[in-house]
């Protein structure tokens, strides 16, 4: 979220690892950590929350998912989406961002992005906050859910794990959650993630739903597949809000490239081509092209 004049505020990440020198790796092929030595480069970002509901999280298992949640909360930092039970991975993580305006994160994920089954939370396991299906009897669940939390002044944020890694197609179920959560009055902002490249954009009743944010720091360069959907290039989203209906007012989107694991500004080039292949992708948002290279697309009522 942004606020005009002001630095973006406040800064939401997927976090896709475990933050862990202990624990056994699942039996799944790719396993991440980070070791807690390094938690500095999340401080050193300030980050406002980590969302932590994605198929990484439980990589080293529960003892790897309880460290993650004992190091980045002991570094201030709040998350979302992942707990030692299904109450604490269902509650938001609440950002209290003026007197009179809070901004509340869940995190949620799905099976279909890899995340297992047997990784949800339960009433006493640590796990996922994991959403059963994209049904609209999920949604009006999740809605009901979010709804105890919500108070006047609130804005909403979903952070969602869901999909594929690769390819632009977003199913009509998907479409419909974001809609029908749209529709009950429980999201303002949709976070979508899993995707390694980013998806369509689309504003519904002027609540944005970013389909897929793509990475933003990985160690994925220099291997080889999927070149066609540039996943070198990373945006960061800024979305102005209006703090008191939730709508969208104006999206900025600054787009950097990852070079020898370090993010510098992407050419125009560049920006060009990602423009273009929003624009075609995106439902009923159209980016413009500013002079520095930025992205931008204004609401209108």
């Amino acid at each position: 979220m942004n606020c005009p004049g002001k630095s973006p505020t406040p800064r939401i990440v997927n976090l896709e690892t475990a933050v862990t020198a202990s624990g056994a790796p699942e039996p799944k092929g790719i396993n991440y950590r980070m070791n807690p030595a390094n938690i500095a480069v999340l401080t050193v970002a300030r980050l406002d929350a980590c969302v932590l509901s994605n198929n990484h999280v439980l990589d080293w298992g529960e003892d790897g998912l309880l460290d993650t949640l004992d190091f980045v909360r002991g570094a201030g930092i709040p998350t979302a989406g992942a707990g030692r039970d299904l109450a604490q991975a269902s509650a938001p993580a609440i950002l209290q961002m003026t007197p009179s305006c809070r901004v509340l994160v869940f995190g949620l994920g799905l099976e279909n992005s890899g995340i297992p089954s047997f990784w949800a939370a339960g009433a006493h396991r640590p796990g996922i906050n994991l959403v059963p299906n994209l049904s609209e009897e999920a949604a009006e669940a999740l809605a009901s859910e979010v709804l105890t939390w919500r108070k006047p002044g609130d804005i909403v944020i979903l952070s969602v794990h869901w999909g594929s890694n690769w390819g632009y197609r977003i199913a009509p179920e998907q479409k419909a959650f974001a809609r029908t959560l749209i529709d009950l009055g429980a999201c303002d902002i949709l976070h979508g993630h899993s995707s390694h490249h980013a998806r369509a954009i689309e504003t519904y009743r002027r609540k944005l739903i970013l389909y897929g944010c793509g990475d933003f720091i990985n160690d994925y360069e220099g291997i080889r597949g999927h070149e066609e959907f540039r996943g070198d290039l990373l945006p960061m989203y800024l979305p102005e809000v209006d703090e008191a209906s939730g709508t969208l007012e104006a999206l900025t989107i600054v787009l950097f490239q990852m070079r020898r694991f370090s993010l510098r500004r992407a050419s125009r080039q560049d920006a060009r081509w990602f423009q273009a292949e929003m624009n075609e992708q995106s439902l009923s948002v159209q980016l413009s092209l500013d002079g520095d290279g930025g992205l931008t697309f204004h609401a209108t009522p």
